[in-house]
């Protein structure tokens, strides 16, 4: 097979789908590997480490798009890059289509085979693909939070760490999963009061177990909501439904009972926004005000540490790759349910649920397709 690798185009975006790891991985199995010229620069890999490994160097994206059977990215097409989308390309990525009706629309109608790395789901639930990045979005969430808090960057001028004979800021974290977990560690380490909300009884009890009563956890409900943010420094929002847009948390109603300064951080973005006053931003322009409240709101917030981002994005993505490559993707998802969840789009159709049921649209099961 014939695997594709473009450089990313999204506004600070330093990630890259495919390490010359990866490539010499694919091509030791008989595939052809094609590369955009300088697609892994911001990564820290050059050219010539991608024709070390056996990679051919290509210098336009739409050559790639042209003649590879399967394209390797970070993240969903842009605008400017739907024309390179044909009917049974196979394209390999993160894709958040919940927020994206652009992308949805356009992977259908030029039926192209979108696989989504966010929606790969194991049996346990667990989410392979999206770990590594939420990992890095939790960790830095709190830093970013922590940044733009400052003054001069439009905060209130807190640190949150505080210091000898003055408190510590106050940090509220939603969602227990991965996102949540790591910006508790970072917030934990600084030093900082920390409130987990979560909705799953077993979860909290675990994250209030292994920190070892560091933090504060509270089931979410809007009431409980409404009275602890009226305190926070730092509200950062990890919730996740797989696949779905994520629920609205904080009203508009509710800014006004906030501290002026505050900063709020969603990572949930990439999915709609748990904030009913988010809207996307990128790293070029990351933060707008609304009611004296400073919101954080860049959907490819790991693409700010590329060289990190990419290495632990792309150690979880290979094997499912070389599996597309090796397999097809019909015989790869029969054989392998949790790549199967990762089918989202196939000859035109819909396949994941939450999708569809987000933009109304036609549901088809994987399986009457296969």
């Amino acid at each position: 097979m014939i695997v594709g690798c473009v450089k990313e185009i999204k506004i600070g975006e330093g990630r890259v789908g495919l390490t010359p790891y990866g490539a010499k991985q694919l091509q030791n199995g008989g595939h052809t590997v094609i590369v955009e010229t300088e697609a892994g620069v911001k990564s820290g890999f050059s050219n010539e480490d991608y024709k070390k490994a056996g990679a051919a160097i290509i210098a336009k994206a739409s050559d790639v798009y042209k003649k590879a059977q399967i394209i390797i990215k970070v993240k969903e097409p842009q605008e400017s890059e739907f024309p390179h989308y044909r009917e049974g390309l196979i394209l390999y990525t993160y894709l958040h289509l919940a927020g994206e009706p652009k992308v949805t629309d356009m992977l259908l109608k030029k039926k192209v085979i979108g696989i989504a790395y966010e929606t790969v789901e194991l049996a346990d639930g667990s989410l392979p693909l999206l770990t590594p990045m939420s990992e890095v979005a939790g960790r830095m969430a709190v830093h970013v939070g922590n940044w733009f808090l400052q003054k001069p960057n439009g905060g209130m001028g807190k640190l949150l760490a505080g210091v000898p004979g003055v408190l510590p800021g106050n940090i509220v974290i939603f969602g227990t999963g991965v996102v949540g977990t790591n910006a508790a560690k970072m917030a934990v380490g600084l030093g900082a009061n920390v409130t987990v909300f979560g909705r799953g009884l077993d979860r909290i009890r675990y994250l209030d177990d292994v920190f070892e009563g560091k933090i504060r956890t509270l089931v979410s409900n809007p009431i409980a909501i409404e009275e602890v943010i009226q305190d926070a420094d730092l509200i950062i929002s990890g919730v996740l439904i797989t696949g779905a847009k994520a629920p609205k948390l904080i009203t508009r109603k509710m800014l006004s009972k906030m501290k002026k300064g505050t900063v709020m951080v969603d990572v949930s973005i990439d999915q709609g926004g748990s904030f009913e006053t988010s809207k996307p931003t990128s790293h070029k322009d990351p933060v707008f005000e609304v009611d004296g409240v400073l919101h954080y709101c860049v959907t490819n917030m790991p693409g700010a540490v590329p060289h990190t981002s990419t290495l632990a994005l792309t150690n979880a993505t290979i094997q499912y790759a070389l599996d597309l490559a090796n397999k097809g993707v019909k015989r790869a998802v029969k054989e392998d349910e949790a790549l199967a969840k990762g089918v989202n789009t196939i000859d035109g159709k819909l396949t994941y649920k939450a999708v569809a049921d987000t933009f109304k649209l036609p549901y088809t099961p994987l399986d009457s397709i296969l």
